[in-house]
């Protein structure tokens, strides 16, 4: 069965590339590169072209024989959104329009989609559960849900698969160091305390230090990109057995505060994490959880991976990528 993965070479979508390569699937990656990378394209062959190209995409439905698609294509910047909410809309949203009527023509009805919790907006309440309703807050998570909603209308219509899986924080690297997670610019916070921990970077900003929780920084329900990428594998198993369209949330539905995190990469590398204590972020809500119960009930599948797995698999990945770099300069230890 052949897969195209939007998106493929990039961090979530290079992981779930390989988790179906193992699970018997053929990936076919369909990534424009313009935030994905050659290299993390190792399981199936690559077509370099848009989601927004019809023509391309339809192309490559048809000649790979493609029987579903998992859909990462999209920028993933809260704050970029806040600054240029059309390209938001142009990529995330006209871009997955042209993936639909490409499949829709190539009649490919199965469709594993890459939301995420932004869709909520500010909780009302924690653990989060697919109830609660959606209010995005940045045209980011607006973006996706409106990608939801046209699942939702194609799936009555036009006989759609669709499970739009509602990711909360992704985090750490294939355990075999294979693929990892590079993005430019960084925002994410494991990485970024990796970096302030090899003193790639001077400090780790740390915003806001006096949220209502037990340390004073705020929370986040992180799931290792491993497990995430077999969650989209059980996703599209539920779809080939004739699973309704359906959304699910991802996540442990454990809880990690940013000091949490500093302190488990300052265990796992046995290095001193420099922190720069900075005033909250305008909408950065206080407690992110998921209630990822009912993935874990109909989709059979369930989270493996610690916390400090997270780490230490996101660590070795840096680990590599710097011995790679000193190698290619013709440094030697």
């Amino acid at each position: 069965m052949a897969v195209l993965v939007t998106g493929g070479a990039g961090y979530i979508g290079s992981h779930a590339a390989k988790a179906l390569a193992q699970a018997g699937y053929q990936p076919v990656v369909l990534d424009n590169l313009s935030r994905g990378f050659r290299d993390a394209v190792q399981w199936g062959p690559l077509v370099v072209a848009d989601v927004a190209d019809r023509t391309a995409v339809r192309k490559a439905l048809r000649e790979y024989g493609i029987d579903a698609v998992m859909h990462f294509a999209a920028f993933a910047y809260v704050g970029e959104s806040m600054e240029a909410p059309g390209r938001y809309f142009d990529n995330n949203v006209a871009g997955t329009l042209n993936l639909l009527e490409a499949m829709r023509e190539a009649e490919v009805k199965k469709i594993v989609f890459s939301s995420t919790c932004a869709t909520y907006g500010d909780p009302q309440h924690v653990p989060i559960s697919e109830k609660h309703v959606q209010r995005p807050v940045n045209p980011y998570g607006e973006s996706k849900l409106m990608v939801e909603r046209m699942l939702h209308w194609y799936s009555s219509i036009h006989h759609f698969g669709a499970v739009p899986l509602r990711y909360f924080n992704a985090a750490g690297a294939d355990p075999d160091g294979e693929v990892g997670e590079r993005h430019d610019p960084e925002t994410h916070l494991l990485p970024l305390a990796l970096a302030a921990a090899s003193g790639a970077r001077s400090a780790l900003d740390i915003y806001g230090t006096d949220y209502p929780t037990p340390d004073g920084t705020a929370i986040r329900d992180y799931l290792h990109v491993t497990d995430l990428a077999e969650a989209h594998v059980a996703a599209l198993r539920y779809l080939d057995a004739g699973g309704p369209s359906d959304a699910f949330n991802l996540g442990t539905g454990a809880g990690h505060s940013v000091r949490e995190m500093v302190k488990t990469v300052e265990q796992v590398t046995s290095r001193k994490v420099p922190v720069r204590e900075c005033p909250r972020r305008a909408g950065d809500p206080v407690s992110l959880i998921a209630d990822a119960s009912k993935a874990v009930r109909v989709l059979r599948w369930s989270p493996q991976y610690s916390l400090e797995h997270m780490v230490r698999t996101a660590w070795e990945w840096n680990l590599k990528q710097e011995s790679l770099a000193r190698s290619s300069s013709g440094f030697r230890d």
